[in-house]
């Protein structure tokens, strides 16, 4: 082989491989830039009054200065508040009303929070749960403010999922989480979801530093480690019930295999792997009495831990 065609090759090799890491450092940019910078408009919402409710509309303001939308359903000496929180592109928080009646059935008061840049709270940028902590604890305060020492539970979905344990891990006044279809981190969803599209196994694998650095450099360095597999080791003996289906095909359900592998000693975690393909686990979300094994389920615990 002539010194010529070597070097063409080693230029050929030199070429492939430079492209190879532009794509891969631009594609967390290109991808994920699309999903979060943004205000998240639901196509759909839904009115308390379809379920029968008389609400408290209220505005929150966040440490941080967001403007959120809220609703209080209240209870008579309630055993605990629920908080709600919706997911990134569904469920909208409104989606919760009939999990609030549910709920108030059996002595539980509700407050649902609609998270910054969603639905009627102000905002223009999706966070992937790394700064909407504080859309949670303006909830805690509202209620510490004018409820007192009640018991706090955080109930998320997706997003609102990954908000809920994240919460916990940062805020000792929660005394307890539920959360449906929560990612352990937004680089493992990224890659989950990179290689089960096909994507070879190696090229997801080196993708995940690249949307690290990328959340690093999009969220600072102080909130490096505000995501779920990180803060689930915070609960310590505070419950939590962590939900999923087994086939979910928006989070694998490897994400809450790794969050419980973080849980420390003590900890007081029910998980349910529930069989299907729902995101949201239950067959009925917005009517969640039409799926008695998800609503028992919910509500056992929280008559478990809270009665």
């Amino acid at each position: 082989m002539g010194r010529g065609v070597k070097l063409l090759i080693l230029l050929a090799a030199f070429f492939v491989l430079t492209g190879s890491l532009v794509i891969l450092a631009a594609l967390p940019h290109l991808v994920t830039g699309t999903v979060i910078n943004r205000h998240v408009d639901f196509e759909v919402v839904y009115h308390p009054r379809e379920w029968g409710l008389e609400v408290k509309p209220l505005s929150l303001l966040t440490d941080d200065g967001y403007e959120l939308a809220a609703w209080e359903l209240e209870v008579q000496e309630p055993k605990a508040v629920v908080i709600f929180l919706g997911g990134l592109e569904h469920p909208p928080v409104s989606a919760f009303w009939g999990h609030a009646r549910a709920l108030a059935e059996h002595g539980f008061a509700s407050l649902l929070i609609e998270m910054r840049s969603h639905g009627a709270s102000a905002g223009e940028q999706v966070y992937l749960g790394y700064m909407e902590h504080y859309d949670l604890l303006a909830g805690i305060q509202y209620i510490q403010e004018n409820l007192g020492d009640v018991p706090l539970v955080a109930f998320g979905a997706d997003l609102g999922g990954v908000v809920a344990i994240n919460g916990a891990g940062l805020y000792s006044e929660l005394d307890g989480v539920i959360s449906i279809g929560a990612f352990s981190s937004w680089p493992d969803l990224f890659r989950d979801n990179l290689y089960f599209s096909g994507t070879p196994l190696l090229v997801a694998m080196l993708e995940k530093p690249f949307v690290q650095l990328y959340t690093l450099v999009k969220f600072g360095w102080k909130n490096r480690g505000l995501y779920p597999q990180q803060q689930a080791a915070n609960l310590a003996g505070r419950p939590a019930l962590l939900m999923h289906s087994t086939d979910d095909p928006l989070v694998s359900v490897l994400n809450l295999e790794r969050i419980t592998l973080s849980l420390g000693p003590g900890a007081k975690v029910e998980t349910w792997f529930r069989e299907g393909d729902e995101h949201l686990v239950t067959k009925d979300f917005l009517y969640p009495e039409n799926d008695s094994e998800y609503l028992q389920r919910v509500l056992g615990w929280l008559k478990n831990n809270f009665n």
